[in-house]
């Protein structure tokens, strides 16, 4: 591998495909993940990416719509950003003190989001769940978690029977997004041993008031502590993400990816009283006090205040998710719907197309995820939303 002076890696080392199982680290970002295949002429690693768009290794850009999974609301390499981790670089990166900086974003978070009375700094949004489940179980004295929606690998997240997880360690239950009366059900039975009920506020589709009061007052019947997995939605459908625009009442939340633009950072936080069961187990991170990471997203929520981005977000999503309606609407054959809300969107379609549609996407200049989810950010405007609507229409036309 060879860095040129523009700042980007290149390789041409045929036998990097092999030294890592299963192509790349970040499952989502395999070949097959992202375009059901290894085809000829689709992009496999990338070099740079800058705003909203990329840069393979073969020189070819892309308008982007993946974002980092997720990670960059901002878009890439924002100037505001990439100057405060410069800066915290040159200050030494890390030391043997916790640095001032992770008060001073923990005091902005907090004045930021109310329902966030305390918090802890992680690296991960598995990592940080898993803290959540920690803290949850220390507080209340009980063992089984209920999951709703994707919380990461770590082992107290997967359902029993996935390899290499002991059946003891596998999630308690499971219960079915936005069903009020399937829910309370796996709830009620798991009794006077249930710990908590993590979930995701958005899956595919926005939550019905009901579901979100079933799993408020179930929760304090039994109990439980209520933790809101907001790795997806924190710093994207609002600064606050679901917690924020559903004025839901959270024990616990746990936010990632955008708070920081990109950089690991992820935070578990919320009832003060609840925190505390945090000082008598043991949750501790070597980087998670890094000084890189509390600096970039210090700046993000900066960014995040002063120029509206949620907003711009909401607004930008919905020209993208409004044409993404009427494309199902006038390929419907192909297309099963749109799905999603504006700021995180998708189309369904029949069969395998959706991998046909990355594909030919991609053969076209953009980077579309054939599963959920596709982001915006403040990087992307009017004319990208709408040039990549004509191509996504082009790519669907063929596919009819």
């Amino acid at each position: 591998m060879t860095r040129p002076a523009s700042g980007s890696f290149t390789s041409s080392d045929p036998a990097m495909s092999t030294r890592i199982p299963g192509f790349t680290s970040t499952g989502s970002k395999r070949p097959d993940a992202l375009f059901g295949g290894e085809e000829a002429g689709l992009p496999r690693r990338m070099v740079r990416a800058s705003g909203c768009h990329v840069w393979d290794e073969a020189g070819a850009r892309y308008t982007d719509y993946i974002m980092g999974l997720g990670a960059v609301a901002l878009g890439y390499a924002h100037p505001a950003v990439s100057v405060a981790a410069h800066a915290a670089t040159d200050a030494g990166v890390v030391g043997p003190l916790p640095p001032v900086i992770e008060e001073i974003l923990a005091e902005r978070i907090c004045r930021l989001m109310p329902h966030v009375e305390s918090l802890r700094f992680l690296k991960t949004g598995a990592e940080a769940m898993a803290a959540a489940v920690r803290i949850a179980r220390t507080h209340t004295g009980r063992e089984h978690v209920i999951g709703c929606g994707y919380h990461g690998w770590l082992d107290w997240s997967q359902p029993a029977g996935t390899p290499g997880v002991p059946a003891g360690a596998a999630v308690s239950g499971i219960i079915p997004f936005n069903d009020p009366e399937r829910g309370r059900a796996v709830i009620r039975a798991a009794g006077n041993s249930l710990a908590a009920v993590a979930f995701e506020p958005v899956v595919l589709e926005e939550p019905s008031g009901e579901w979100l009061e079933m799993l408020r007052s179930e929760t304090r019947r039994a109990g439980a502590v209520l933790i809101v997995d907001e790795i997806k939605t924190a710093g994207r459908v609002a600064i606050g993400g679901a917690t924020e625009r559903y004025a839901l009442e959270p024990d616990l939340v746990v936010m990632g990816k955008a708070i920081a633009n990109g950089f690991p950072l992820a935070v578990v936080g919320g009832r003060q009283d609840i925190m505390r069961a945090a000082t008598r187990t043991w949750i501790s991170s070597t980087l998670a006090t890094e000084f890189v990471s509390l600096a970039a997203a210090d700046a993000t929520l900066d960014v995040m205040v002063r120029e509206e981005v949620t907003a711009h977000l909401g607004r930008i999503g919905g020209r993208l998710y409004g044409g993404l309606s009427e494309l199902a609407a006038r390929h419907h054959r192909t297309v099963v719907r749109a799905a999603g809300i504006p700021e995180m969107c998708l189309l369904e379609l029949n069969d395998r197309r959706s991998a046909l549609l990355a594909g030919g996407a991609a053969r076209r200049g953009i980077l579309w995820k054939r599963s959920a989810y596709n982001f915006v950010s403040l990087a992307h405007d009017e004319p990208a939303v709408d040039a990549t609507l004509a191509v996504l229409d082009e790519v669907l036309t063929g596919l009819d």
